[in-house]
């Protein structure tokens, strides 16, 4: 469909069953046309209106619940959001990827060269090359295409905006070259490679598992080559309660050493017992060994080795909670998780900087409000904490939130059931 016809059939209303099946209702449908229309027109003007072209998307995540997990090969579980990154794309004769993102300059990819080069980490278009390179190393086709994108998850949110553009580019991809048959799990693979060896960020899986896969999904990380992935049918919509995130816009800057820290402290606990992460160890066993740990490791090492084995059972009670249709169980696990990161995993304001205190901040008031259902979320120290807000309590969880952390600072999502996909 060329790009005009497209864009009229999104103003008649012909394509609303597509956009609900992924924006899920009524009115978020409506929000989203006038973005829709906006990128197609785009497209329009940059690489004309006589092409066939495919609208695609692929959303943001949030973690609910396996705080700093994954990375020592645990449990998580997770959901992909209404925020998403779209495209507007068509197939090219040459060997040569344009992607033009709103806001930014036009991306130049030649794919026939595929190597990765650190001249390439942290910018776009290595995460281009390297979904593309790794998809062709599987032995998928792949070739050109011209895209124009844009990109709603937040940056610094904690709900994984590069991973959302990682996994659009795979189903770019996917349906473009090979009918939409590439698997969501090779194309979250894909993502993670491109992520590692060519932006340059040893990120985990759980970012691109869950913007591909979508929903409410379960992830076993024990084999890290073949992650147990469950998808978990809850309808949320009818749980009574709101997905609220609450970016506190506290600062990242100079953090790279906490989050390191975690993952290094676990580690070590896991080294002084023989094993190379946690996961590799028993829960006895660790407690039995605590004793003589003390010396070995630093004390918040231990303190942080326990919050994980906790939080693997935790991830446990929160998908038995939802596949027993409990909301309340599953409301009391989160709550649960989230003391565990302030007390025992400690990552929800920096040891470097403990005046600052934004997330500490937003759980004492959530706290005042909800009482119970909020934590810190993702990777913590700065950023953003996840609240289930009762439907009566909304407007006002809403507005004391925005009064003290800026107007639009608190963010009301949808879990939407679909990961990434070709929406029309």
């Amino acid at each position: 469909m060329k790009p005009s016809e497209l864009i009229s059939k999104i103003e008649t209303g012909e394509m609303d069953v597509a956009l609900r099946s992924v924006y899920v209702t009524d009115e978020a449908v409506n929000s989203q046309k006038p973005r829709y229309i906006r990128i197609i027109k785009k497209f329009a003007e940059m690489f004309g209106d006589s092409r066939d072209v495919m609208v695609l998307s692929a959303p943001g995540r949030t973690e609910i619940c396996g705080n700093h997990t994954d990375h020592n090969n645990g449990k998580v579980l997770a959901a992909s959001i209404n925020l998403d990154a779209i495209a507007v794309a068509a197939k090219s004769d040459s060997a040569v990827i344009n992607e033009k993102s709103e806001g930014h300059a036009m991306n130049t990819v030649d794919i026939s060269d595929l190597s990765p080069s650190k001249s390439g980490y942290g910018k776009s278009s290595a995460m281009i090359k390297g979904v593309i390179a790794r998809l062709n190393e599987l032995g998928y086709s792949t070739g050109g295409f011209d895209a124009c994108t844009t990109n709603d998850v937040m940056g610094g949110s904690g709900l994984s905006s590069s991973a959302a553009f990682e996994v659009l580019i795979g189903n770019i991809i996917s349906y473009l070259y090979n009918d939409g048959k590439i698997d969501a799990v090779e194309i979250a693979k894909a993502s993670q490679y491109s992520e590692n060896v060519f932006f340059g960020k040893p990120s985990g899986l759980l970012d691109q598992m869950a913007s591909s896969v979508g929903s409410f999904v379960t992830i076993d990380f024990e084999n890290t080559d073949t992650p147990i992935i469950k998808k978990i049918d809850y309808d949320f919509a009818q749980s009574g309660y709101n997905l609220c995130i609450v970016d506190t816009h506290g600062s990242h800057s100079d953090l790279t050493d906490d989050y390191a820290a975690v993952r290094g402290e676990m580690e070590s606990v896991a080294n002084a017992m023989g094993q190379k992460v946690l996961r590799e160890i028993k829960f006895n066993d660790f407690l039995s060994e605590i004793p003589n740990l003390t010396g070995k490791v630093n004390d918040r090492a231990i303190i942080r080795a326990m919050h994980f084995f906790k939080e693997n059972e935790r991830v446990d009670s929160a998908v038995k909670a939802l596949e027993e249709n409990d909301f309340d169980s599953f409301i009391s696990t989160i709550e649960e998780s989230g003391n565990s990161s302030f007390m025992y995993n400690q990552n929800v304001y920096s040891p470097n900087k403990p005046l600052e205190q934004k997330l500490s901040l937003a759980l004492c008031v959530a706290d005042n409000l909800i009482k119970t259902g909020y934590r810190v979320h993702g990777g913590g120290f700065a950023g953003t904490i996840q609240a289930f807000v009762k439907n009566e309590k909304l407007d006002e969880f809403k507005a004391v939130m925005d009064g003290i952390f800026g107007k639009g600072s608190c963010h009301v999502l949808i879990i939407r059931p679909v990961g990434g996909t070709r929406v029309m």
